[in-house]
Formats: structure tokens, C-alpha cells, sequence
């Protein structure tokens, strides 16, 4: 890898977020694998998040059975605690959609583009402009609502009219954690085929998918069966918990490579047929062109 870069430390030196909400959904639902459907995940993506967290914590918080799971007395506190925790992040997301957005500065992007990119780079904004607020209207549908100020896409932008530019041209790499890697050598594409695949079922039309990249390199042929989620984040997840291996945007995954969490299991890269854009909508405002050029400028 070129660079090594920290990860920032968690606020309040709490437990990861995906750790606590596997806890949550286990314990209300009273199992691992009922937790795993509501989630979209494998039981065994669930029981790793929870073990993680009792190792974190120094207790246990489940009595397992062999017909299921029983909270155990520290587990039963930490359900009401993050149960209320929850509710009062419910009541502010609800009050916050319901604040007038004049003075702030709307954003529609997709779930993996404002995790992996945009909320980074709107840190670095406020920085230098903390007195712009910007709010981001997050939806995997492809459609974002008439009133948003920007939006950022993934296609032909030449197919939009008015104010639109191009954030990055992105290429595609395969992608798993350093141990399955080292546990599943790969020589070539051939070899990679044989090997559980983590799909990534998006509703955003265009989002190049396994069988494409394989035929971007020449592979026609059948391909294991494979998991499969409609969450980027959660792919991303589950290639870290060894699972298999994940198609990597390596504009968008820069981090988890630069860190090693995730690593190349090819040198292969497959370019990207369309960009990533933002666009100015008409009845956006002085403030809200002052963040687009910002995120033109510094892309």
C-alpha cells in the first residue's frame, strides 16, 4: 500500500455502532438467526458482532442454548440503555426533518456515497465554512426529493441538463480481508471464481455488479453461489468478517485499503463506464453553489 492511514478514534469510547445494533437486534428478537433476516446479514456475521462486544465489555450478555439465547442480567441493562439511546436518536432525526431547511444546504446521495465520501469531505468543509450547514438527504432508490439543493449521482452526465461536474472516475478492484486472502491465494480470475462472492443488490440502476466485472475481463463462465445483501456498508462488512470476497470502488473504499482492513486479491482493475457527478439544482441558493464548488475544487 502507498500510504497507512489511523483510523479516528470512536466518540465517547463507545463499542462500534454495528456491534451494538447486532447486540439489539438479537435480544429483542430473542435470537442470532431472526437478528441475521432483519439485518441482512448471517447469523454468523451476528454472533462475531455480539462475541466482539462481550470480549469488549469483559462479560457475557447472552446465556446461549442450544435452542437459543437468554439475555443475561448485563445484557438486559444494556437492551434498555441502548432501546432508550435509540428512541431519543428517533425523536432528533424526527424533529431535525421537520426544521424548516432554509439556511441549511441539502444534499441527495446514496448510502455508501455519503459514508465513504461526502461525510469526510463535508468535515474538512466546515472547517473552513462552519457557519454553512449542510444536511444530506440519504436514499438508495436512485431518486432524491425535488427540493434538494445538490445531489450527487453514479452515470452519463451528459444525459442531465443544467449545472452539473464530475467528482471522480472510479475503477473497481476485488477486494477481502488480508486473512481470507492469505487463506485463498489467487492467480488469476479463474482462480476467483471458485472462490463466495459478496453481491451487492442495489436499486441505483448502473452499479457495475460481479458478472459485469468478470466480463470486463474476458470471464463468461458460471461463478460459485455467493451471499448476497442490499447494503454496501454491510458488503464491506462482510468481506471484513471473511465471508468472501467484495467488488471494491477503490475511490469510495480508499480507506479500508490504505488501512489494510481490506486488500487486492487481484492487481486487475476494471474502469467504470460512467462517473460520479453532483448537480446544481436550479432553486439552489448562493450557499448552496459555494458547497458545490468546494466539492469540484477538491475532488
Amino acid at each position: 500500500m502507498e500510504s497507512e492511514a489511523t483510523l479516528p478514534k470512536r466518540p465517547y469510547d463507545l463499542p462500534p455502532m454495528r456491534a451494538l445494533v447486532s447486540f439489539e437486534a438479537a435480544a429483542r428478537n430473542e435470537g442470532f438467526k431472526a437478528a441475521a433476516r432483519e439485518l441482512n446479514v448471517t447469523p454468523a456475521a451476528i454472533s462475531h458482532q455480539v462475541r466482539a462486544l462481550e470480549a469488549e465489555l469483559q462479560t457475557p450478555l447472552f446465556l446461549r442454548h442450544h435452542r437459543g439465547v437468554e439475555l443475561t442480567e448485563t445484557g438486559a441493562y444494556l437492551l434498555v440503555a441502548l432501546q432508550r439511546g435509540f428512541e431519543t436518536m428517533s425523536d432528533a432525526v424526527d424533529q431535525l426533518k421537520s426544521r424548516p431547511t432554509r439556511a441549511s444546504v441539502t444534499i441527495g446521495v446514496t448510502t455508501a456515497v455519503s459514508s465513504l465520501w461526502l461525510t469526510p469531505k463535508l468535515a474538512q468543509f466546515w472547517k473552513a465554512h462552519g457557519d454553512i450547514s449542510v444536511a444530506q438527504i440519504v436514499s438508495d432508490t436512485g431518486k432524491h426529493p425535488a427540493e434538494c439543493d445538490l445531489s450527487i449521482h453514479y452515470g452519463n452526465m451528459a444525459r442531465e441538463s443544467g449545472t452539473c461536474a464530475i467528482l471522480f472516475h472510479d475503477r473497481i478492484m476485488a477486494l477481502a480481508s488480508p486473512s481470507f486472502a492469505h487463506a485463498h491465494p489467487v492467480a488469476g480470475v479463474e482462480d476467483l471464481t471458485k472462490l463466495p462472492l459478496i453481491h451487492f443488490d442495489s436499486a441505483v440502476t448502473g452499479w457495475t455488479d460481479w458478472p459485469d466485472w468478470f466480463r470486463a475481463l474476458g470471464h463468461t463462465g458460471p461463478l460459485r453461489n455467493s451471499h448476497q445483501v442490499n447494503n454496501y456498508l454491510i458488503a464491506l462488512q462482510a468481506a471484513q468478517d471473511d465471508m468472501g470476497a467484495v467488488l471494491g470502488w477503490v475511490g469510495l473504499t480508499h480507506a479500508y485499503l490504505d488501512s489494510g482492513v481490506l486488500v487486492p486479491l487481484l492487481a486487475d482493475r476494471v474502469e467504470l463506464p460512467e462517473d460520479f457527478y453532483i448537480k446544481l439544482h436550479r432553486h439552489a441558493s448562493g450557499r448552496a453553489r459555494l458547497v458545490y464548488d468546494w466539492l469540484v475544487a477538491s475532488s
